[in-house]
């Protein structure tokens, strides 16, 4: 299936993308060049130190080429150099047995701690890609029911941020976006990222589709939408797939395209400012039980032996819905007026300071 703009969807990602890549969070906070910059002036600082110690000791070594006992700073920084690079020309050389228990206990240590500044700096930056490469490979092993993200918006960093709250890991999340500075932006808040487009096949196996649990797809066009959908439904039979879109009557394709839900952004938002006209109070109570975590939390959970028989009503929780097979019926209606073990039930709650709520996770039950 191709849909008008899918060309001109592809090109725009295109330019912000040469390569699909994956990029996991990291935990430095310095650039590259500052690192190298810090180990050269460290490896300056040994230089200036040995120099310091052989001028001061300097009537303890012999000139060659002088005959002469060694006197002036340049030829202390010329022997500190070879010295400490292991070049060891020869020409001076230390004669008195101070100068010589110097060189074995001072300037021999030194000597490691300034090859081992310099060669561990270009051992960093050659090893770089490998243990990249290395934690790449860790992580797609290690990498099972997680939960990826295409869009990294307002709506995709909402998202994120309510299903962690209610105990969802970072570890456990993959962004997929087009945008490599979107994708800087997920990493350093703790996500692993994919750039790359994801109405294609092979960005979404990067980011382990087949192996996912949940896909949230919270992209700016409803046309990118619906082809990640479709993609991701293909990759992945069984995962639960939620998609966001601007325009209502595109959500019926959505659906089609495999979403098992469907949100649409312009008209909730409408709605809102409608509810907020009628009621503020109304409008802040509704925002607070959509905030997880703080206040009053919307919680789905399963029906306990305890609970099996009697009336969603006389129950301490306050039930607003009861989840049976695909159906969701009202807390009075007269068909669940006792619940059954495969019930789920739609609750409010107070959300507990520093607690968080864990979703159900057992697979919706068929009709």
């Amino acid at each position: 299936m191709k849909l008008p703009g899918h060309d001109a969807i592809a090109r725009q990602a295109g330019e912000h993308l040469v390569t699909h890549r994956v990029k996991l969070p990291r935990k430095i906070v310095e650039r590259p060049i500052r690192q190298v910059g810090k180990r050269l002036a460290l490896a300056l600082l040994v230089l200036c130190v040995t120099v310091l110690i052989v001028y001061v000791d300097r009537d303890g070594y012999r000139d060659s080429g002088k005959d002469a006992p060694m006197e002036d700073l340049i030829a202390a920084a010329y022997y500190a150099t070879v010295t400490l690079s292991t070049t060891g020309y020869g020409d001076i050389t230390p004669v008195s047995d101070s100068a010589r228990l110097v060189n074995i206990f001072v300037i021999t240590p030194l000597r490691v701690i300034f090859l081992i500044i310099l060669v561990g700096t270009t051992l960093e930056v050659l090893t770089e890609r490998t243990r990249e490469e290395w934690r790449l490979n860790r992580w797609r092993s290690t990498l099972r029911d997680h939960t990826i993200v295409v869009g990294f918006g307002t709506k995709g960093r909402s998202a994120l941020q309510t299903v962690c709250a209610a105990g969802l890991k970072k570890q456990q999340v993959v962004v997929v976006d087009p945008s490599s500075k979107v994708i800087e932006a997920a990493t350093a808040e703790g996500y692993a990222g994919v750039v790359g487009d994801a109405t294609r096949s092979e960005v979404l196996k990067r980011a382990e589709v087949q192996r996912a649990r949940q896909i949230i797809v919270a992209t700016q066009r409803d046309d990118t939408a619906v082809l990640v959908t479709l993609t991701a439904r293909q990759l992945n039979r069984a995962a639960k797939i939620v998609a966001a879109v601007r325009e209502e009557e595109n959500g019926p394709l959505l659906k089609q395209s495999g979403a098992d839900a469907v949100v649409t952004s312009a008209s909730a938002a409408g709605r809102l400012l409608g509810l907020s006209v009628l009621s503020p109070a109304a409008s802040v109570v509704l925002e607070d039980l959509i905030q997880q975590g703080s206040g009053l939390d919307i919680v789905e959970r399963p029906v306990i032996k305890a609970e099996v028989g009697q009336d969603p009503r006389d129950m301490d929780d306050l039930v607003v819905s009861v989840l049976r097979g695909h159906r969701v019926l009202a807390y009075d209606d007269p068909t669940v007026r006792e619940l059954q073990l495969t019930d789920r039930l739609i609750t409010i709650v107070r959300a507990a300071p520093g607690t968080r709520v864990i979703p159900d996770t057992r697979p919706l039950p068929q009709d």
